[in-house]
């Protein structure tokens, strides 16, 4: 009798999720590039007491409007210059990092966490509940966004708690409705079914069950909320219903260096790019985790 020859089968195991996540964000390049401009601004943020050159609040009279280092000959101490009160650009504008992420961070955990158990709810229960939910989103969505947060910041006064309540309000609306539509799509599947069927109640159908199914989506929108918060706060911030002078907010320093636009234009240009940069490194990391959880773009 011959003898069999065992053929080994390649690939047999199944990837680890990790592994096939990052396979299939890292094919997206704008996405990398985007995660590490995160990753800076991150650590920029957490060590902004050790790495700014100065204080941000430190008033150098003696270099007001200083131009930035290489157009004055190498001869300033300031790397970016300093605005109308002689203040580092530098040195708020990494100060100014680690308040736009904490506005990114409180607002995407305030409406993702509330748009998750108004979603969840009204997707299961479904009748008069939802009309009602979805009813008042609509609404709010019907409102422009930039007037609705002023006019809830007009209305609890200008601060940075009140700035991030009124950006939360505003984009609730979108996990909401993503939230809905995903436990829509999937409370009616087979294993939702079993779920009922084996004595689930519906505390646990809603978040044990339904929820970790409808997460991708939401990981994308929250990722994407980040550049949406940081504009926002930017936008109230350049109104004055934002922070409050002196807090480094880069929305602000645009605000304050309006009347220098031409006499001063580094006072302007800086935190612009600022804006600018780090909004569109959150925009192309979305794109990139659209790609790495989407079973839909997956070849």
């Amino acid at each position: 009798m011959s003898e069999m020859t065992a053929i080994p089968l390649e690939n047999s195991a199944p990837p680890h999720p990790l592994k096939e996540f990052w396979k299939y964000f890292s094919e997206n390049k704008g996405a990398v590039v985007g995660l590490y401009i995160i990753v800076i601004a991150i650590f920029l943020a957490v060590f902004a007491d050790y790495i700014a050159p100065h204080s941000p609040f430190d008033q150098y009279r003696d270099a007001i409007l200083q131009p930035p280092v290489w157009m004055d000959g190498g001869s300033s101490k300031f790397l970016l210059g300093t605005d109308a009160v002689g203040r580092d650009i530098l040195s708020r504008l990494i100060h100014g990092a680690r308040l736009s992420l904490f506005v990114g961070v409180i607002v995407v955990t305030l409406s993702l966490a509330a748009g998750i158990i108004f979603g969840v709810t009204s997707g299961y229960f479904g009748g008069v509940y939802e009309i009602l939910i979805m009813r008042l989103m609509d609404i709010i969505l019907a409102l422009p966004s930039l007037l609705l947060a002023l006019a809830i910041v007009a209305i609890l006064g200008p601060s940075l708690q009140n700035a991030i309540l009124s950006i939360a309000v505003v984009v609730l609306p979108h996990y909401v409705r993503l939230t809905r539509a995903s436990v829509l799509s999937e409370k009616n599947k087979d294993y939702v079914t079993a779920s009922r069927v084996c004595g689930s109640g519906p505390f646990r159908m809603m978040f044990a069950v339904l929820l970790p199914n409808c997460m991708a989506p939401l990981i994308v929108q929250a990722t994407l909320g980040f550049s949406t918060a940081i504009l926002d706060a930017a936008a109230l911030g350049f109104l004055g219903m934002g922070a409050q002078p002196p807090t480094p907010e880069w929305g602000a320093m645009l605000a304050n260096a309006l009347q220098f636009v031409q006499s001063a234009w580094w006072v302007v240009t800086f935190p612009g790019l600022a804006i600018l940069i780090t909004v569109l490194a959150f925009n192309l990391a979305g794109d990139g985790l659209r790609d790495a959880l989407d079973p839909k773009m997956k070849r």
